[in-house]
């Protein structure tokens, strides 16, 4: 059951790649607690206006925000402006993600940069430039990362997307620690397999049978079950918890 309490009522959220799949379903959990949401896209506007539309329903304001996580000077200056249009940002979702699969050798070089500069450095890039506003935040920032399953446990022909994965998780921890003096928490939110335009692309139906018997729970997983997890961890339930990845996977990895 999703969380309608209200609580981050008053609240600014910038959630990367909340077009679509996952991102979209987070926009829409944080609607539903009160948060105005900046929905930030890459290159699909319109997909990006259907999740304001969707956030609007749930009983929040959304806000589109388009810019490439990948590159630092886009994102220190959207992020700037931000700040300086919402009065400040307190909770910071990097959820903008690309899957590139295939074999370590025959990986390309342009393959594996662009995996890392969208997963890894893109998270990064936010990170820095909303520093600042996350420290300055009322009741104290948070930063969500969302990491994935096959960051901690690897995956045959995923060889960048789980190294930008695991990256991520020592982004959080790192960040963490740099952060709790001012009661600024970082964590990781790691899904397992979920229903996505994603997942619906790289898990043929024989695979998808065989993912399933990995699954004590016996189904894939929804976005809403990721951005139920995100919900709380945006809210002042979650104060006392930082450094920490939540595993959202149907007991696939425990």
């Amino acid at each position: 059951m999703a969380i309608t309490d209200r609580a981050l009522e008053g609240k600014v959220a910038l959630v990367t790649g909340g077009s679509r799949g996952i991102g979209r379903a987070i926009c829409v959990g944080l609607a539903r607690r009160g948060a105005k949401v900046i929905v930030n896209y890459a290159g699909r506007e319109d997909a990006a206006r259907e999740t304001v539309e969707l956030v609007g329903a749930a009983g929040g304001q959304g806000i589109v925000s388009q810019f490439d996580v990948a590159t630092s000077e886009q994102v220190t200056e959207a992020i700037k402006a931000i700040g300086k249009d919402h009065g400040g940002l307190d909770i910071l979702v990097n959820n903008a993600g690309v899957a590139i699969n295939g074999l370590v050798m025959r990986f390309k070089d342009e393959q594996w940069d662009r995996c890392l500069d969208i997963n890894l450095a893109g998270a990064f890039h936010c990170v820095r430039a909303a520093a600042s506003l996350l420290l300055r935040a009322k009741d104290a920032g948070r930063i969500i990362n969302i990491t994935s399953v096959v960051g901690e446990m690897g995956n045959g022909g995923q060889a960048a997307y789980a190294a930008s994965k695991a990256g991520l998780i020592g982004l959080t921890m790192s960040l963490a620690r740099e952060l709790a003096s001012r009661g600024v928490t970082a964590n990781a939110v790691a899904p397992g397999f979920i229903e996505t335009d994603m997942t619906a692309e790289h898990l043929p139906e024989a695979q998808r049978a065989k993912v399933l018997e990995q699954i004590p729970l016996g189904r894939i997983g929804s976005g809403d079950d990721v951005a139920h997890a995100v919900a709380f961890l945006a809210g002042p339930e979650a104060a006392y918890i930082t450094g920490q990845v939540i595993r959202v996977n149907g007991g696939m990895l425990m």
